[in-house]
């Protein structure tokens, strides 16, 4: 059996790890972490191999990853904030195998194709231009490589409960919460019955870096703009993968390349 991964200091310290896999709400951190044991169970199939976590965080993922048996031979993290690189190379930055570097910096052509892995947990959500991201992940990957895209589910069911634990979260303080995109009861109704289309407009924050928050996500509508880049061959849910992804909080999707080139540039 493979042991637990090691929870050193190090990583605790990580932003994202303090607000998620460690928060005081034991159902939040709970959620969190089974999301990152999912993820961590399919990348323990890249043992040996090359691994990119796109949109790495506070490197929480990698850092676990690499305290197992089932290690990458190379392990990258990438992310667009300078501070964040910098902070994981300071925290994480002397663990064998393990580099940090900005986003920009895999346009580079020593980065087309390298990656037996491609993990992107928790990223196209956010992403304004998410065609672009994909056009950037194909290239990443080998052609024989593996994508492992992890997002929320913001539709049916999960989001009635979902809205009400992040209200109750921000009352109480507690993890990332101190307040939520406002759903009227049209919007509630049109996330509840959402297919595979678009369901809502999204809001856009942010200046020189736009994003879109979780309202009005719908993880089915990325499967379809996955689907015209990558092969999808399963949807995992998270917490409980029996839950299946309609009723579950995140999924994982597990894809492989497509032979077509992109068309749009990086």
């Amino acid at each position: 059996m493979n042991r637990e991964p090691d929870i050193d200091s190090a990583l605790r310290s990580g932003h994202y790890a303090a607000k998620q896999i460690f928060c005081k709400d034991r159902l939040i951190a709970w959620s969190h972490r089974r999301r990152f044991d999912v993820g961590l169970a399919l990348a323990r199939g890249f043992r040996g191999r090359r691994l990119l976590d796109y949109g790495c965080g506070d490197g929480t993922f990698l850092a676990m990853l690499l305290a197992t048996p089932d290690r990458p031979a190379e392990a990258v993290g990438a992310e667009l904030d300078d501070y964040q690189v910098t902070d994981c190379r300071t925290r994480l930055g002397d663990r064998a195998g393990l580099s940090f570097l900005s986003i920009d910096s895999l346009d580079a052509p020593a980065h087309r194709g390298r990656y037996d892995a491609v993990v992107c947990m928790e990223v196209l959500e956010h992403a304004v231009d998410v065609d672009a991201v994909i056009d950037r992940l194909w290239r990443l990957l080998a052609a024989d490589g593996t994508l492992l895209v992890s997002v929320p589910v913001e539709t049916g069911l999960p989001l009635l409960m979902k809205q009400a634990a992040r209200r109750v979260a921000g009352w109480r303080g507690i993890g990332d919460y101190p307040g939520t995109s406002p759903y009227n009861w049209r919007e509630y109704c049109a996330g509840l019955f959402a297919g595979s289309e678009p369901h809502l407009p999204r809001p856009v924050y942010g200046g020189a870096t736009p994003f879109h928050d979780h309202k009005g996500f719908n993880w089915m509508a990325l499967r379809d703009r996955l689907a015209r880049r990558f092969v999808i061959d399963r949807v995992v849910a998270s917490p409980l993968r029996w839950l299946g992804p309609h009723l579950a909080t995140q999924v994982w999707f597990v894809a492989r390349k497509s032979r077509s080139e992109p068309d749009s540039p990086i």
